[in-house]
């Protein structure tokens, strides 16, 4: 991870947002932007992975994040909120837009497709599941030109 004030910002303001949520598996659901910031090698894609579901999962607009980050975190998340009347591969191949919306998707699109996250055996090997996964695969082929 990166830490610069604006980072840290960036941080702060993910771990409040979503405080209380938690993922399929029941962790903390700040566990999942922490784990894509860390892959990422910049101060700005380190935002943008801190912040990429703010905006689609809480009550914080883009126009909230826009008073506190540059406008290279704020577009990029505007391309990553997954708007519902869009369709989804309209929205996978919108975010080709942005070399770093495109990079911080691809590490949320590994990281949803690691079945192991899932405890319940159950819900690991049933259909939606299954149907998620191969829905992230082609995504990956669309984002990083196989498709």
């Amino acid at each position: 991870m990166i830490y610069t004030d604006l980072t840290c910002k960036a941080m702060k303001l993910a771990y409040d947002a979503h405080h209380g949520q938690t993922d399929k598996s029941g962790l903390p659901y700040i566990f999942h932007p922490f784990h894509l910031a860390e892959q990422m090698k910049d101060e700005i894609t380190v935002c943008i992975a801190l912040l990429h579901d703010v905006v689609e999962d809480t009550d914080l607009t883009i126009e909230d994040l826009e008073k506190e980050f540059p406008a290279e975190v704020t577009e990029a998340i505007k391309l990553l909120t997954h708007q519902k009347d869009t369709d989804y591969f309209d929205y996978v191949r919108k975010i080709k837009e942005s070399p770093a919306a495109c990079e911080v998707k691809l590490a949320d699109l590994r990281h949803n497709s690691d079945i192991s996250r899932i405890r319940d055996k159950s819900i690991r090997s049933c259909r939606k599941t299954l149907q998620r996964i191969e829905k992230y695969r082609k995504a990956i082929e669309i984002l990083t030109g196989e498709n």
